[in-house]
């Protein structure tokens, strides 16, 4: 997976981390905070009341989407929610693609009219 020059930077020094602490739990590596792409046409409405921001996100990958070879579905308890936004999933997809492990929360809730607000994303890499 190909990083911004920023986000090196911070990998780099994570790298750096004795294992001592790696063992103590995960390291996640914040490498996408997106709004949700779709929400008003999934069950996102019909989930609104029940999601917490935290919440644990799984991310699955459509290959074969028609409209975007690297969609990348966002699902919460199993119910599809949308997507990351075309326009940042590339990363996402190929790191995906490679089996790295990626995962997503729910950063932020807002309850707004326009449906791309409502949701914010986060996206990680474990390490």
């Amino acid at each position: 997976m190909r990083f911004p020059p920023s986000l090196r930077g911070l990998i780099a020094l994570l790298a750096l981390l004795p294992f001592a602490a790696l063992a103590q739990g995960e390291v996640r590596v914040l490498v996408q905070s997106s709004p949700l792409a779709g929400f008003q046409y999934y069950a996102g409405e019909t989930l609104w009341q029940a999601m917490r921001e935290g919440d644990r996100l799984t991310l699955v990958r459509e290959a074969d989407n028609p409209h975007d070879a690297n969609a990348v579905r966002v699902e919460w308890r199993g119910q599809k929610l949308g997507y990351l936004p075309r326009a940042e999933n590339r990363a996402v997809a190929a790191a995906m693609d490679n089996g790295e492990p990626v995962g997503a929360r729910i950063e932020k809730l807002r309850p707004r009219r326009n449906p791309w607000q409502r949701v914010l994303v986060e996206v990680f890499v474990v390490l």
